[in-house]
């Protein structure tokens, strides 16, 4: 799951200093599970942008509409009707969705209310923790499931830095050393073995380095 977080509430507003009427737009997939950017969350940053102008003296109209995914354009094609009474968006989506709409709807500026962090795993009510960068090159079938591009602070490919101390990684006695973990779940399932191939340098061109990158399903694409 994308995750994010709302940005201050001051660079928004700065974000949209210039203009009287708002289009606020969320979204009803990531960022309403991570409680960024769903329907509950517009309407709080509606009436917190609403208290703010109304503070500074200027007058601010705000449409909200949560759409079912921002990311797709079948989805986007649904605010063409409430495009031309506004001044500007306001997007409460992952990165992604704001692309699209700014793609879309070339004729008016599109601005992001939330920071995207990364793709992360809920581990309790509240919390979610990065699992996965989008390297463009999975180790999860050699590594026993554990990504250490994602869940070792260094990155490291080949076991664990002299850092790690009882298990723990030395940025913080919190944090897991993935290679520890690595290790433990490779032993439980009786694959140790796979832990003494070398693995290569990480080619990271695979992960975006080399320019955008696109997936094509012949079966899907018309």
């Amino acid at each position: 799951m994308i995750t994010a977080e709302r940005k201050p509430l001051e660079e928004i507003i700065e974000y949209i200093k210039p203009f009287k009427r708002i289009l606020l737009l969320g979204c009803n997939e990531c960022v309403t599970v991570c409680s960024a950017g769903g329907r509950k969350e517009v309407g709080l940053l509606a009436s917190g942008l609403q208290m703010a102008r109304l503070k500074s003296g200027t007058d601010i109209e705000i449409q909200q509409h949560t759409l079912e995914r921002q990311c797709d354009p079948e989805y986007v094609e649904e605010i063409v009707s409430m495009i031309d009474g506004a001044d500007a968006v306001l997007s409460m989506a992952c990165g992604c969705g704001v692309q699209q709409l700014a793609m879309r709807y070339k004729e008016i500026p599109v601005f992001p209310a939330v920071n995207t962090k990364f793709m992360g795993a809920s581990e309790r009510q509240g919390v979610w923790a990065e699992r996965c960068q989008g390297c463009g090159d999975c180790l999860l079938g050699i590594t026993g499931g554990i990504c250490p591009i994602s869940r070792c602070a260094k990155q490291l490919m080949n076991g664990p830095c002299g850092g790690s101390t009882t298990g723990k990684c030395e940025i913080s006695e919190d944090v897991d050393c993935a290679w520890q973990l690595i290790w433990d779940r490779l032993k439980a399932l009786g694959l140790t073995e796979r832990y003494l191939d070398i693995m290569p340098a990480k080619d990271w061109r695979s992960g975006g380095g080399s320019g955008p990158r696109k997936i094509i399903r012949e079966d899907l694409a018309e």
